[in-house]
């Protein structure tokens, strides 16, 4: 395995620190808290809105910190949960009298963390709630996971999230948004390579030269099933009837899709699958209104795909729409 890095063990704090010093104005690290935050700091009447996960995913969560955005993001080593004083101090830094909002995917240990810290803060006075991003269609209680497992539709709860804290709502609301975005959110992937963690060295997994893992997990577990590599068309045509097989989409509606590379997927090839999931919904009667396509939540040097489908309210779209800007991009 070739990267380029210093230690393994110091693989994310290095990462941590580019993105800060790559963006003196607008972000500042706290290193005893793997804590990359807004350097204009919480506003007394706007809700904070935190994510903690592991790393290995950017740019979430760590560089979606900005207006319109997250407030902070405390990610934990490659793969793993953020120890608990790093959720803590984050919430903190962050707290004010309107709140503070967790935005956690579906894993187990990111759960319990966020949980633990929320009973610690609670006794503090903070006013802390949670929303939980559950959006991957491919499986059921997963090696990580109760339930279904949050990936790539994670952007749209913080972004919808993001908008609505922005102009004040109350945290109710705030969480209320959240809740719903996450309703209206599906996604499944597929993996044609493994992935290699610094501290391991190695992928995680095999896959033969025409294997795929359809449905895999953004830490590498295991999909539904190992099938063989077919065109992008037939690839778009499971992955998407997959997803709506198990979302209340129907012809005449109106969504946001989002086709995500999982690290090392050329954008080419990512912009031919994205062309494949418009005409296959448009052959549904499925109107595309919004589109994303790039990395937006990865699995380190993993080559794959993963699709997201949004179903579309005016609240949501007049959300989408609202200005954010990140480091890597203004949206």
């Amino acid at each position: 395995m070739k990267r380029f890095m210093n230690e393994p063990a110091d693989f994310v704090r290095d990462m941590l620190e580019g993105v800060a010093l790559a963006n003196p104005d607008t972000l500042e690290y706290v290193p005893e808290f793997n804590l990359i935050r807004r350097k204009a700091g919480p506003s007394d009447g706007r809700v904070s809105l935190i994510q903690g996960s592991g790393s290995g995913h950017e740019p979430a969560h760590a560089m979606l910190v900005g207006p319109g955005m997250l407030d902070g993001a405390c990610p934990g080593d490659v793969f793993a949960a953020p120890p608990l004083e790093y959720v803590l101090g984050a919430t903190r830094s962050l707290r004010t009298p309107a709140g503070v909002v967790y935005i956690v995917n579906n894993y187990t240990g990111d759960r319990m963390v966020f949980e633990m810290a929320s009973e610690v803060v609670r006794a503090e006075g903070i006013d802390v709630r949670t929303v939980l991003v559950d959006d991957d269609v491919a499986v059921k209680d997963s090696t990580y996971t109760v339930g279904r497992r949050g990936i790539a539709g994670n952007f749209f709860v913080i972004k919808a999230m993001g908008a609505a804290a922005a102009a004040g709502a109350p945290i109710d609301e705030v969480v209320r948004i959240g809740e719903a975005v996450n309703a209206a959110t599906r996604s499944m992937g597929m993996a044609l390579t493994s992935c290699s963690p610094p501290a391991k060295g190695a992928p995680l997994f095999a896959l033969g030269e025409s294997e795929v893992e359809l449905g895999v997990g953004i830490h590498g577990e295991p999909g539904r099933q190992r099938t063989t590599l077919s065109s992008a068309d037939q690839t778009v045509e499971v992955l998407l009837g997959a997803i709506l097989a198990e979302h209340d989409v129907n012809r005449g509606d109106e969504v946001a899709v989002m086709v995500n590379g999982l690290g090392a997927t050329p954008i080419n090839e990512l912009y031919i699958l994205y062309g494949s999931a418009h005409k296959q919904l448009r052959e549904r009667g499925i109107q595309v209104r919004r589109n994303y396509v790039g990395d937006y939540c990865t699995s380190l040097d993993m080559a794959g795909v993963s699709i997201t489908v949004v179903k579309l309210t005016d609240e949501i779209e007049r959300l989408l729409s609202e200005p954010a800007q990140i480091p890597i991009r203004v949206f």
